[in-house]
């Protein structure tokens, strides 16, 4: 029989936790910020001092502006605890976590109706810019032995996109590749067929739609893309290929969308990433790319690790890292499946569309996305000749106020001009929740109303937002 450890009372445990950390010698110093401290401190205390720190982060489950998932099941969080010593690279020492990965890669496939998902090529990442730089890889791989192959010289490679997400500007300056970014024209906020076909050449190595575009939520039209460079490629025998970024927007149009011509199902989509802590409702540090076929993914590209005596395929840039996000990751898959995750969306896209639709009823906005053929959620901007005494980006201020996270920014090249604030219905982000943040921003427009800001703030003295 093992030992028996006695459980302290929790009233025990805070009274010896305050008494640790009133006798810890940091009570009357800082905590160390630039050297290297030369004591050691009880457990219990420095828990203490860097979680009262913590208290100065925001209240992530009034943070709209992430995609991210910041709600999990108390399941998950055992799950994540009992795997907080397991290395996803070491698939010989944890060969039932490789195992893991693989199903849902196989899951993933079948969801996003692959010709071949048992034998589906993908792998799981620290999240969808890791993947999105993998798909252009692969494709800038098949592209480099096209070229090869024809005797041409290997002019520079081009990518073809529309506001993309900032991975993909990284992934163009890494790898040395020319990124052809369709700006905004008017009301068009991404790309559309004509705008793709008049950038493609025979250096385009993929075309890149998003489904979910960062800055408006609205999913760009793939289907016609995939029909347009069906017709470049009969005219002019140029075959260009299509990765889809379904960062947000892969465990989205498959439950709310379920008809929406976006991926395999289309033979030009070749590969497709998306992040498993977004509405895939894994913890932060999950995501993932499948290829359609095993010849979309070129084979010099993956490594061979031993395990059990068979042979695992990796194709990552990370080497070491946790494997605690890809096991929460199934356990949605088998706790959810196909039911549990349209109902989550779909409760989550009632939510964004309710507060659309209170939003109409307000005279000083005009609805950018009103919630229903993208993500959950919808982005607004004020109207053109109002003058309500603030800017978005004063309403976001006064909403941090109450510490809602609700962002302002300017939309992207072409139409900068134009400021939209934005909010993100996640798990998490209940109709009552939504209730309290729209009255609490009415309360700001009321205070606005009678003390107009005498100087506005602009993009800079407001803080800068980065998508995520």
């Amino acid at each position: 029989m093992g030992l028996r450890v006695p459980v302290q009372p929790k009233e025990l445990f805070l009274s010896n936790l305050d008494d640790q950390v009133s006798r810890s010698s940091f009570l009357s110093h800082p905590l160390p910020r630039y050297k290297f401290p030369k004591e050691e401190t009880d457990p219990t205390a420095a828990y203490q001092l860097v979680h009262d720190e913590l208290l100065l982060d925001g209240n992530s489950r009034q943070n709209l502006a992430t995609f991210c998932q910041t709600w999990v099941e108390p399941e998950i969080r055992k799950l994540m605890d009992e795997c907080i010593d397991k290395n996803m690279i070491d698939k010989d020492e944890y060969p039932q976590t490789a195992e893991i990965e693989a199903r849902c890669v196989r899951m993933l496939a079948d969801l996003w109706n692959s010709p071949d998902a048992p034998n589906a090529q993908g792998c799981s990442t620290t999240g969808s810019s890791e993947a999105a730089m993998l798909g252009g890889l692969a494709m800038k791989t098949r592209w480099r032995k096209r070229v090869e192959s024809s005797g041409r010289s290997l002019a520079k490679p081009n990518l073809v996109c529309g506001p993309v997400q900032i991975c993909w500007h990284k992934f163009a300056r890494y790898f040395d590749v020319e990124l052809r970014e369709i700006p905004c024209e008017g009301r068009r906020f991404g790309m559309s067929p004509e705008e793709v076909i008049r950038r493609c050449d025979e250096d385009t190595i993929g075309v890149v739609p998003t489904l979910g575009i960062t800055h408006t939520l609205q999913y760009e039209p793939i289907k016609e893309i995939s029909l347009a460079l069906d017709d470049l490629e009969e005219e002019l025998g140029i075959d260009v290929p299509i990765h889809v970024d379904a960062a947000s927007g892969g465990f989205t149009a498959p439950f709310l969308h379920p008809s929406l011509g976006w991926d395999f199902r289309l033979p030009r989509v070749k590969s497709i990433n998306t992040s498993g802590h977004k509405y895939g409702l894994a913890p932060l540090g999950c995501g993932w790319a499948i290829w359609r076929e095993k010849q979309d993914l070129p084979e010099e590209l993956i490594f061979r690790v031993k395990y059990l005596g068979g042979s695992m395929p990796t194709f990552a840039l990370n080497f070491s890292r946790p494997g605690g996000q890809i096991v929460a990751q199934y356990y949605n898959f088998v706790r959810l499946g196909r039911e549990g995750y349209a109902k989550i969306t779909q409760g989550c896209a009632e939510v964004g569309q309710w507060f659309a639709d209170q939003l109409k009823k307000e005279s000083l906005f005009d609805l950018i996305y009103d919630g229903r053929h993208g993500i959950p959620g919808c982005t607004w901007t004020l109207k053109r000749g109002e003058n309500p005494g603030f800017t978005l980006y004063d309403l976001a201020d006064r909403l941090r106020v109450k510490g809602w996270q609700v962002p302002a920014y300017p939309m992207p090249a072409n139409r900068a001009d134009m400021v939209v604030q934005r909010m993100v219905a996640r798990l998490g982000v209940t109709r009552d929740l939504a209730g309290l943040l729209l009255e609490d921003l009415q309360k700001a427009i009321k205070h606005f109303k009678h003390n107009p800001a005498a100087k506005s703030l602009s993009r800079q003295s407001a803080g800068g937002y980065h998508h995520n």
